[in-house]
């Protein structure tokens, strides 16, 4: 086979290849970017380590990149391929985007910022095949002769415009394009700018040409060889390069020929086939970035899962020691403070709470004192109630500066302030759930009592139980269900008499008066009902140790229910893993 023969065959196989790729691309991987885009759009990254903040700068950027890209031109690959004219200030873009086209279209001048609106301009036999999308969103659309058939040039802001929204504008529509067309300038394209748009350009795969604008004629081969120089250095030997000289102050448009070699370059690129191997290239080479974006976005979903892991065992590792704290706090009967101890006071002078008579085992007192008592008892069991709230509040008021402590304060692990929940709200929520805790343990003085009245207070192994709260016998195995208690006469009758001199509910608040640590309640108890008030009180007292260590639990539970987040759970990288697999198996 001939040289030429050979040159004609490798460029048969390499259309065929890319009308091959252009299918795959269509068919395929429209739909792995589609689902790509929805799992990296899910992605949050709650807690504050080191790597977060960069990690959601770079989703964001794979966002626009995938919205006002890939998946608009994925999926319409007919569309004529975006050739953006971009770059700085005073670079010259209009009047080269005019010159191109050899009318004045989009607006060019000495005043900054010239370009103000985007300029999308597209032959009119391509106006069918132009898609809504993000570019044609935010340009002026016109129909022009002069743009090559397969092609749109878009005329952009200048990237380092001073105006914040041109700046924003231009960003977003280089990430649209399939080709960028880089207008500078002999005395600039040594600023930082230039090169790092076109490393933008590389790091998502887009087709790049670069015009150097402005060249004195006496400079252009030394200026020329330097810039082709940079380009090597920065891995962009193939980026075409176009040098437009120096004309001197002129209005209007360029001629012709300072023109020709970007209108033969575009020209080149025109028509469907020639278009669509663009598209195709910056879309494989977009497609081939894509996998280093998502796993290191994976990498950043499974830091945080690691970093979690070290927070719940923190908080975790502070609950025994809290638990067994707000217990003894209970055990000691510290509950009852110097409120109880007042009311005693006045109720002891008002009402003789602790004069009542007892003539052998049993309390001797009319009904109608009976109910004196347990009226004005009332005001007690208010102070007690309060005073076990008091307790159960400090308990979980206590455990939350804790965890702030080993979560946020000095040594603590990364992230920790993020799970810290806030205070106002859990000090509300506390208050809120304690109340009706504590209401809830002096019921259950109530039923106590209730019981005692039906079958008395018993003592059996030291462990004095009231009904259906004793650890009564069961018969039948383990299965079989426990028999009720069979009543104890004196102790039922002992304690109808406690009931009587102090009413039902007075029995119970002072049952709970003692359970807190009153001793002046204990001292009438133990008069009138002997060590039959031990039971109830000591249930009553590790029912309220109970309550104690739930609310401890709450404070705990509370930083890991933020932590139990899905975006912080085992599996939360496990979508993007699933698209970065079907990425690779695709580019």
């Amino acid at each position: 086979m001939t040289p030429s023969l050979e040159t004609r065959a490798s460029r048969r196989a390499a259309r065929h290849a890319e009308a091959e790729a252009a299918e795959e691309i269509g068919l395929t991987v429209h739909d792995v970017a589609r689902d790509l885009r929805r799992d990296v759009a899910a992605v949050r990254l709650p807690l504050p380590i080191e790597g977060s903040a960069a990690a959601e700068a770079s989703r964001d950027r794979l966002l626009a990149q995938l919205d006002e890209h890939l998946l608009p031109r994925l999926k319409e690959l007919s569309s004529p391929a975006v050739v953006v004219v971009a770059g700085s200030t005073g670079a010259g873009k209009s009047t080269l985007y005019n010159s191109l086209l050899g009318e004045e279209v989009s607006e060019a001048g000495v005043l900054r910022p010239t370009t103000r609106e985007p300029v999308l301009a597209h032959h009119p036999a391509d106006a069918e095949l132009v898609t809504t999308g993000p570019v044609t969103e935010l340009s002026r659309v016109v129909q022009h002769e002069g743009v090559p058939r397969g092609t749109a040039l878009l005329d952009a802001p200048d990237l380092d415009s001073f105006v914040q929204e041109n700046r924003s504008t231009a960003h977003q529509l280089l990430e649209g394009a399939d080709l960028w067309l880089f207008v500078t300038t002999a005395a600039r394209y040594g600023d930082a700018l230039p090169w790092q748009a076109l490393g933008r350009a590389t790091e998502r795969g887009a087709s790049v040409a670069m015009v150097l604008n402005r060249v004195p004629k006496e400079t252009l081969t030394t200026v020329r060889g330097d810039l082709l120089q940079r380009l090597r250095d920065h891995g962009m030997t193939d980026v075409p390069l176009f040098v437009i000289p120096d004309v001197g102050p002129h209005e209007g448009l360029l001629e012709p020929s300072v023109v020709a070699p970007v209108r033969r370059w575009l020209t080149m690129l025109a028509g469907p086939d020639r278009s669509r191997a663009v598209i195709v290239r910056t879309l494989k080479g977009a497609l081939g970035a894509l996998p280093g974006w998502v796993n290191s976005l994976a990498e950043a979903v499974e830091a945080q899962r690691e970093a979690s892991h070290v927070l719940r065992r923190t908080a975790e590792g502070e609950l025994p020691a809290a638990e067994q704290l707000a217990r003894d706090a209970v055990a000691a009967g510290v509950v009852a403070g110097a409120s109880v101890e007042a009311r005693w006071r006045d109720l002891s002078g008002a009402v003789g709470v602790d004069r009542v008579k007892v003539r052998g085992d049993r309390a001797r007192s009319t009904r109608r004192a009976g109910r004196a008592r347990e009226v004005a008892l009332d005001e007690l069991r208010s102070d007690v109630v309060a005073a076990a709230a008091r307790t159960l509040v400090a308990a979980g008021a206590r455990v939350e500066e804790r965890l702030r402590a080993v979560l946020a304060g000095p040594g603590a692990p990364a992230g920790g302030e993020a799970v810290v929940p806030d205070g106002a709200a859990r000090a509300a929520a506390r208050e809120a759930a304690t109340g009706p805790v504590v209401e809830e343990w002096a019921t259950q003085a109530d039923a106590l009592v209730a019981e005692g009245m039906r079958t008395g207070f018993r003592t059996t192994g030291g462990d004095t139980t009231g009904g259906d709260t004793t650890g009564g016998d069961t018969t039948g195995g383990d299965d079989a269900p426990a028999e009720a208690p069979a009543p104890d006469d004196a102790s039922v009758a002992r304690v109808q008499a406690a009931a009587k001199a102090f009413g039902p509910r007075g029995t119970a608040t002072l049952l709970l008066a003692s359970a807190a640590g009153s001793d002046d309640a204990a001292r009438v108890l133990t008069r009138v009902l002997g060590d039959l008030a031990d039971g109830p009180v000591d249930e009553l007292r590790a029912d309220l140790a109970d309550r104690a260590a739930a609310v401890v639990d709450g404070e705990v539970e509370a930083v890991l229910d933020i932590l139990g987040a899905p975006d912080l759970a085992d599996d939360a990288a496990a979508g993007l893993h699933v698209r970065l697999a079907e990425l690779r198996r695709l580019t």
